[in-house]
């Protein structure tokens, strides 16, 4: 099992082939269009229950028609394992929704 505690490279996190996601810094950044405002509430409340599940919260902005999602260990000042983990969470929650991930 990796060190949930470790702060990970930019080779390493490239090499966890995230499609939906992008580092920026010290995040992972991604934007899900939602479509709607609905959609969007019931994404949140997914992503919400995944990282009260996990002990590990992400940044969330729902706005119409979008939520923006930053992922970070504060804890450690950097990305980590944890953060990948709970990125393919969301982007399992994205694809049950039919949410197409926006990155730029």
């Amino acid at each position: 099992m990796a060190d949930s505690k470790k702060v990970l490279t930019s080779t390493e996190i490239a090499d966890a082939a995230l499609a939906d996601w992008q580092q920026d810094g010290d995040t992972l950044t991604t934007r899900f269009a939602t479509g709607d405002f609905a959609t969007g509430l019931e994404f949140v409340n997914r992503v919400g229950a995944a990282a009260e599940m996990a002990d590990h919260h992400p940044d969330l902005t729902l706005t119409y028609p979008e939520v923006t999602v930053t992922l970070t260990s504060h804890d450690v000042g950097g990305i980590t394992s944890r953060d990948l983990e709970l990125a393919r969470v969301i982007s399992e929650h994205a694809v049950q929704l039919d949410i197409t991930a926006s990155r730029g």
